[in-house]
């Protein structure tokens, strides 16, 4: 796991003290969080990204802390508008979940906007975990900055505050092997482990074997993203005819407005979609919460494309017959 940090982002970590193995992102983002959360000091906040990945709202209220939700800005590609968290917030804030590539939206987090979080983090003493389970599938021609590489070029190598978590499930396929691995901070990290020692989470012998064999090989991750990137490539156009969608930054989500459907519900287009079509999308309000004057899954659906090329194109086809069946 630290040799493939050295090889993707030209680190280097100390594989004693700065790595550690977990069963998959999603146990480790909530176990992690159960260490950072001190629910004795006043108004515990852990702020998420909204729309977001469950996890991180179920572990902020099991540590017994309030989450704050940060909206999405559909003008920057769905990018969270870490500007609008109010400065009070920020000063009570113990954990800052970011997912980069986003979930569902598959945006990208730039430097500047790691420098303003890393900045922030030091002013108010908050932990940063950085979900990066979708690093892996891009679009682009140069692969997702990574939280811990974005604070080497900061300047900040000890990685003050900082946890990023990384999975096999999305770059090799293997969900259900359940292997990730947790880097950055060996302070964050002691205490983690420590946890983790009474939690009873060590990852079996058979899965460690496995995850070696996966994080020492980049074959079958290329010809995985050129699969998904095939895919993209002829899915998207053909939805772009009647829904509101375009090719995220990474992920393999599409992130899709369902313009005037069923009167613009998400919940009703998913709905009919799968009684009439057989096909099954998530409603985008299912992701996020009413939070800042809305909720931004509002009118929007999630589309996993993790099937094959031929069964993704059928699935869109479909999609595609049932919105020009709707009365307009």
């Amino acid at each position: 796991m630290a040799g493939w940090l050295k090889r993707r982002y030209g680190l280097t970590l100390d594989a004693a003290t700065q790595v550690l193995p977990v069963n998959g992102s999603r146990e480790a983002l909530f176990a992690l969080t159960q260490v950072v959360i001190d629910p004795t000091r006043a108004q515990p906040t852990v702020i998420s990204p909204n729309p977001f990945y469950q996890v991180y709202e179920g572990a902020a209220l099991l540590a017994g802390a309030e989450p704050y939700y940060v909206p999405s800005d559909p003008a920057r590609n769905f990018a969270s508008d870490w500007d609008s968290v109010p400065e009070d917030v920020w000063a009570r804030t113990q954990l800052l979940f970011v997912c980069s590539p986003g979930n569902p939206t598959g945006a990208v987090m730039p430097l500047d906007e790691w420098r303003r979080l890393f900045e922030l983090s030091e002013r108010h003493g908050f932990v940063i975990a950085s979900d990066e389970c979708y690093s892996e599938i891009y679009f682009r021609d140069e692969p997702p900055l990574g939280s811990l590489e974005a604070a080497a070029q900061l300047g900040r190598g000890d990685f003050r505050n900082l946890v990023a978590f990384t999975s096999l499930s999305k770059r090799s396929n293997v969900p259900g092997m359940r292997s990730g691995f947790v880097a950055g901070d060996a302070d964050i990290l002691k205490q983690f482990l420590l946890y983790r020692t009474y939690h009873g989470s060590a990852m079996g012998l058979a899965v460690q074997a496995a995850s070696m064999a996966a994080w020492n090989d980049e074959a079958h991750v290329v010809a995985n993203r050129a699969l998904y990137r095939e895919k993209f490539a002829q899915v998207t156009p053909l939805l772009a005819q009647v829904l509101d969608v375009s090719l995220p930054d990474a992920g393999f989500y599409l992130w899709a407005g369902v313009r005037g459907t069923c009167g613009g519900s998400e919940t009703e287009f998913s709905r009919q979609l799968l009684a009439q079509y057989n096909v099954t999308v998530l409603p985008g309000s299912y992701l996020a919460r009413d939070a800042a004057g809305g909720n931004p899954g509002t009118g929007r659906v999630r589309m996993a494309l993790v099937a094959d090329t031929a069964e993704c194109l059928e699935a869109a086809q479909r999609i595609v017959q049932f919105v020009q069946s709707q009365p307009h």
